[in-house]
């Protein structure tokens, strides 16, 4: 871990991460990059340079993606991992982590969130604020589970999948890659074919 963090993105969801990088205390400064050049600073910290600037910075900052769309953060973090950055975990203060979870480098998790003991989540994941997941459950890389989501125990989320806000999934599920599951909506049966998911519970939109 190095001295300064550099978040690639300065709108909502670098925001909030750079919200939690000031409370967990651990780097001496911190910096934004984005491509918006009106955009001078945020949450008072300065926007230093563009989204292609960061190969400049790889040898003397951390690097996180703060970019809320799935495809554009895996994008951004494979290009860092392939050059070697050093990559941070987020995690808020106040935040409830269980016994032997495992978070891969890039993740945020948010305030007010709850994962319990034995989950595996994935690299360049959300864990967005009030969200719970329970027990052994598997979240592959580069989820979103948007603020209020509840997941019970045992549950397995694909890679680049979405749970809207306060969307609720059952124990014992498995939803496969890129899938969106909309807000609100009840998860009771596997979801095995990518699409948007609405509902309670939750069914496949054509």
């Amino acid at each position: 871990m190095k001295n300064k963090l550099l978040i690639i993105g300065a709108s909502g969801h670098g925001k909030v991460v750079a919200d939690i990088a000031l409370k967990m205390n651990k780097w001496q400064n911190i910096h934004f990059l984005d491509d918006d050049k009106s955009i001078k600073s945020s949450m008072g910290l300065k926007v230093i340079g563009a989204s292609d600037d960061v190969y400049t910075h790889i040898d003397e900052y951390d690097i996180f993606v703060g970019i809320g769309n799935n495809a554009t953060r895996q994008k951004i973090h494979e290009m860092l991992e392939t050059f070697g950055a050093s990559i941070p975990v987020l995690i808020h203060p106040n935040a409830v982590i269980g016994s032997f979870v495992d978070i891969g480098i890039g993740t945020a998790i948010m305030a007010g969130v709850i994962v319990n003991c034995c989950t595996k989540i994935g690299k360049s994941c959300i864990i967005n604020t009030g969200s719970a997941i329970d027990h052994d459950n598997d979240i592959e890389d580069f989820v979103h589970i948007s603020p209020g989501a509840q997941l019970a125990g045992t549950v397995k989320v694909g890679q680049g999948s979405w749970l809207g806000i306060g969307s609720v999934v059952s124990n014992n599920i498995t939803i496969t890659n890129q899938c969106k599951v909309g807000a609100g909506s009840v998860v009771v049966k596997d979801i095995s074919i990518p699409g948007i998911y609405v509902g309670i519970p939750a069914r496949k939109l054509n």
